[in-house]
């Protein structure tokens, strides 16, 4: 796709890889526009794989009274769960009440009507209060003393990262180009000084081209500020980004049934403990932040707050440093608020979202949050279209088009789907791979994964499992490079996959094998390779960096 970017004039560009970018591209694709994008880095490299993971309504956004917001996303939440229902998942979340809480569980239960009511009572499960006594078998390693009672809600949780890949994937399929690691170095103006494309490196190379199109995007999550400065658009702020810090341990650590809502003991900022397999994650933190995107972790004072919440909540489970296996941050591009509200606390600026265009032309989608990518990706293209002058699409049959099923859509939630596909898998490799390898292609990949197994039926090699104490196989390291742009090393374990956050190692003993495949299938030679492996060890180090700070 590098190689055809910047052959003709498109309809649009976009900048920025991440689920707003990708979410633009397919739907200015679906409509019949012309489309290039370009990623600095990998798909979904920022926030879109830092996030905590989950597609939900914002419980905490009610209590602030921001209605609509709630309101606009518990129907994309309803709106994903149909579009991609292997990606996007019910998990019922127990909100504890204590007895000394500001809030008691009447009027916990009565917000949660407003929540189930907000979603026309089409949440996964309509929430319930459940007593203190019997909360301990919904929920045995919650804290009871001192529990007035609980209610358990319905949201739903992701994998962020697979959920952009199969939206660029399926912009891709129709039509898009898609040129990861090609970075915008400026921009391309006519006389009058209006934007009408960018200069682009292609960062494995340092080649660089033009690229005219007839609207440019910016879609760079917490880079907005930066690109409009680089592309010499304005160099005013409109982000306030807020860091996020997520850490993983054993399940064994910390047993959960359900995702438990917490409110951290020292400020009562909301935060979360979700089950994940084999493994417990715990977040989020939201502190103001103004480092470089690339370079945010989590540090030991970040840490030790995620640690606090759950010793208040899961006492009869102490977690220490020691236990994390893994940890992620990531900024969120929050919009500033004015002047007069400069005030507010991190947890209180607003989620919604900005669609603005400069004097230039240059037009910026800016804030928002992942529930709400296909909307905000409708409303821009809708911009895009009216700049342009180009095909008017009644909105009825435009919101048909975008809610058109991403590739690997399978109702997963319906035993006979799953165990129909598994069957499927299993036939095709003719048994060849453990149950828990095929369980995992069809939870990863849903209606995508026979394709995974006919890989391995071609070549059996590929059956070999990248970690010994992992389901994840080679031929999904093929997958990757084949059909979803991935390059390096991290690309592949960090994003592709899961095993940066899952595997103790954290993927460093499968590093080289994975380098050593994708140098032969790119024609990588050894320095490359050592490079890439180098890079990886790089990234695992930096989630790792708190244990050598004081906290």
């Amino acid at each position: 796709m590098w190689d055809r970017l910047g052959q003709g004039t498109v309809d649009v560009l976009v900048i920025g890889g991440g689920i707003t970018g990708a979410g633009i591209a397919r739907d200015a694709a679906l409509r019949g526009l012309s489309v290039a994008v370009c990623e600095m880095r990998d798909l979904a490299y920022g926030t879109s794989s830092r996030s905590t993971k989950l597609v939900h309504g914002g419980l905490r956004y009610l209590e602030q009274g921001d209605v609509g917001l709630v309101f606009e996303s518990v129907t994309e939440r309803g709106v994903l769960t149909k579009m991609a229902p292997h990606l996007v998942r019910p998990l019922g979340f127990v909100l504890p009440v204590f007895e000394d809480a500001k809030r008691g569980l009447a009027i916990v239960d009565t917000g949660l009507w407003i929540y189930d009511a907000l979603s026309l009572f089409r949440s996964p499960k309509v929430h319930r209060r459940v007593r203190k006594t019997k909360l301990a078998k919904e929920e045995p390693s919650l804290k009871v003393d001192g529990l007035e009672g609980a209610a358990i809600y319905y949201d739903c949780a992701t994998d962020d990262a697979r959920l952009t890949v199969e939206t660029a994937m399926d912009a891709v399929a129709h039509g898009a180009l898609v040129s990861t690691w090609t970075r915008v170095v400026g921009v391309v103006r006519d006389e009058g000084g209006a934007v009408v494309g960018a200069r682009v490196r292609c960062e494995r190379t340092g080649e660089e081209r033009d690229v005219r199109a007839r609207c440019v995007v910016n879609a760079t999550g917490p880079w907005t500020d930066q690109t409009r400065a680089v592309t010499g658009s304005s160099d005013a702020k409109i982000l306030r980004p807020t860091k996020g810090v997520h850490f993983v341990v054993d399940a064994a650590k910390l047993p959960l049934t359900h995702g438990v809502l917490l409110q951290h003991p020292s400020d009562a900022r909301v935060m979360f403990a979700i089950p994940w397999g084999d493994r417990t994650y715990v977040g989020t933190t939201d502190t103001d932040a103004d480092s470089d995107p690339s370079e945010v972790r989590a540090t030991s004072e970040d840490i030790a707050y995620l640690l606090a919440a759950c010793e208040a909540y899961f006492p009869r489970f102490p977690l220490t440093p020691d236990d994390i296996i893994a940890t992620w941050a990531g900024l969120r591009p929050l919009l500033a608020p004015p002047d007069e509200n400069d005030h507010l606390s991190e947890s209180q600026v607003s989620r919604e979202h900005h669609l603005m265009v400069d004097r230039d032309g240059l037009v910026t989608i800016a804030g928002g949050k992942l529930t709400t990518f296909r909307l905000m990706a409708m409303e821009t293209v809708d911009e895009v279209v009216r700049r342009i002058d180009g095909p008017r699409i009644p909105k009825r049959r435009r919101e048909k088009l975008s809610r058109g099923l991403l590739p690997g859509a399978a109702n997963l939630t319906k035993p006979l789907v799953r165990k129909q596909l598994e069957s499927r898998v299993s036939a095709i490799v003719d048994d060849s791979l453990e149950p828990d390898v095929v369980r995992h292609l069809v939870e990863v990949y849903g209606a995508l994964a026979p394709r995974l197994a006919a890989l391995v039926a071609r070549n059996p090699t590929l059956g070999a499992r990248l970690a010994a104490d992992r389901p994840e196989i080679l031929a999904q390291v093929e997958w990757a490079a084949e059909m979803e742009m991935a390059c390096t090393v991290e690309d592949v374990l960090v994003r592709r996959t899961q095993i940066f956050f899952r595997a103790r190692d954290q993927g460093l003993g499968v590093a080289e094998t994975v380098a050593a495949y994708l140098g032969e299938k790119f024609g990588l030679d050894a320095v490359e390779r050592a490079r890439q492996v180098e890079a990886y060890r790089d990234e695992v180090a930096r989630s790792r960096a708190f244990r050598s700070e004081r906290p």
